[in-house]
């Protein structure tokens, strides 16, 4: 009895909405036909109809994937965003195939996007793209996540690492070095060799950590942004290496930061450049104690000089104060030049000037960096491939280890292969191979790295 009384009803209710669309000709319409009738009313920006077909449509079978699509379209369409996230998330536990799947979750992420929740829209959106049935459904839902992501306040960028490392504690490649060569000439009259314990020399492990950077966009006009930020980061390291002294572990070299500031962007030269402004604070931690905090600001100026070629110039200013360290204030400068070929290659310049003062005269330098790259526009084997190279020079003026002080010339290497034909919810798993070494003048100082860090991208 129960069962009749309901099909009657479903019934009785399909044929009133019917009535209500046609008032001049009453026809009942079958189920199917309500449903096109329902998306019709959809694409002419008949909400309300459509909203009254689906309710009717769903009364009469709530297992209709369709009309569920459809009332969680038309309602937010509507402004009514309980009923369309009911509907939506009712869409989603239905949803058996992969294109029923990318239904859902894209009107999921049109809903939550509309009741002003975007990044959960952008996860979304992410999931839309992970079951798209083809590659022209997969970049609606890339465009829409790019949208979405402008027009979001919030942003979070997250980084995981897992990097083997030939050095985790930036110790010496050699295993002696140069007493300090005042206590040699006063006690000895000659320099006096003595050897590295472990902790001085290069420690092999595994380094394990993560990041998060987030930005609140408060406030924005068409040439203007203003942003209030938080990072945070922590690594700390595995020891692989076969050490004499096993007091030593991984987490004496673990190291902590956290920051905060604020960020400002305005559009300038006709919008072909941006002018950037930063400042933020912070405490940093190594081996479990406050190692120093710091306030540092930064200005930048780019110029998008043609489609191809990019300038960029900037200044820096930091003031540390040390707890584990000395006070440091730092100053630095950057040019540098980004080039797009003919051949889809895009290549990298630039070159970076830094001094610091101290009270700690042995902790000022100057130094002098350059840095280049080559990003391939055709795959390898797959692969996305960035190549980079640079070489730094510091100088110091004054060293408790030579007279001549101390001046370390450094050059490094790096290739990322980003795997793009491997995507999981729009990221790809990428592998850097980096590479550097450091020659001075002082023993102590001279370091070999080589370390393979394993990644995640976002590919959109």
């Amino acid at each position: 009895m129960i069962a009749g009384l309901s099909r009657l009803a479903a019934g009785a209710a399909l044929c009133i909405c019917c009535q209500w669309a046609t008032a001049e000709a009453q026809t009942t319409l079958a189920p199917d036909e309500l449903r096109a009738a329902a998306t019709v009313a959809l694409r002419g920006s008949d909400a309300p109809t459509a909203r009254a077909y689906a309710e009717a449509l769903v009364a009469r079978d709530p297992d209709d994937l369709n009309a569920h699509l459809i009332l969680a379209r038309a309602a937010r369409d509507m402004g009514d965003i309980p009923p369309a996230r009911e509907a939506a998330r009712a869409a989603w536990h239905l949803a058996d195939t992969d294109a029923e799947r990318y239904s859902a979750a894209l009107i999921t992420a049109q809903v939550l996007s509309s009741d002003g929740k975007r990044t959960r829209a952008q996860l979304w959106l992410r999931r839309a793209a992970q079951y798209a049935p083809n590659d022209l459904l997969r970049e609606r839902a890339k465009r829409d996540f790019r949208y979405v992501r402008m027009r979001n306040p919030w942003q979070t960028d997250l980084t995981f690492t897992f990097a083997p490392n030939s050095n985790i504690n930036n110790g010496s490649a050699r295993d002696r070095s140069r007493l300090n060569y005042v206590i040699s000439e006063l006690l000895f009259g000659e320099p006096i060799e003595f050897d590295l314990d472990d902790a001085a020399q290069a420690i092999s492990g595994i380094e394990i950590g993560g990041s998060m950077r987030t930005r609140y966009r408060f406030h924005q006009t068409p040439d203007t942004a203003h942003d209030a930020k938080l990072s945070l980061s922590y690594r700390t390291f595995q020891i692989t290496d076969d050490l004499a002294d096993d007091s030593i572990t991984g987490s004496d070299f673990a190291f902590g930061a956290l920051a905060a500031g604020y960020g400002y962007r305005r559009l300038n030269l006709e919008r072909k450049g941006e002018f950037a402004f930063d400042v933020e604070g912070g405490q940093t931690w190594y081996s479990g104690s406050r190692y120093a905090s710091y306030l540092r600001g930064q200005a930048q100026q780019s110029w998008q000089v043609s489609p191809s070629q990019k300038f960029r110039f900037g200044g820096e200013l930091e003031r540390q104060w040390g707890q584990a360290t000395p006070d440091l204030d730092t100053v630095e400068l950057s040019a540098s030049v980004t080039q797009g070929f003919a051949s889809g290659n895009s290549g990298y310049l630039g070159i970076f000037a830094k001094a610091t003062t101290s009270p700690d005269p042995t902790s000022e330098y100057t130094e002098v960096t350059l840095r280049t790259g080559l990003a391939l526009s055709k795959p390898i084997f797959g692969a996305s491939v960035q190549f980079g190279l640079g070489a730094s020079w510091r100088d110091y003026d004054i060293s408790r280890d030579s007279p001549d002080g101390r001046q370390d010339n450094r050059i490094f290497a790096d290739v990322t292969a980003t795997f793009t034909q491997i995507d999981y919810y729009g990221f790809n798993p990428s592998v850097t191979l980096s590479a550097s070494s450091t020659d001075s003048n002082i023993g102590l100082y001279d370091v070999n790295r080589v370390g393979l860090n394993i990644g995640i991208r976002s590919s959109f």
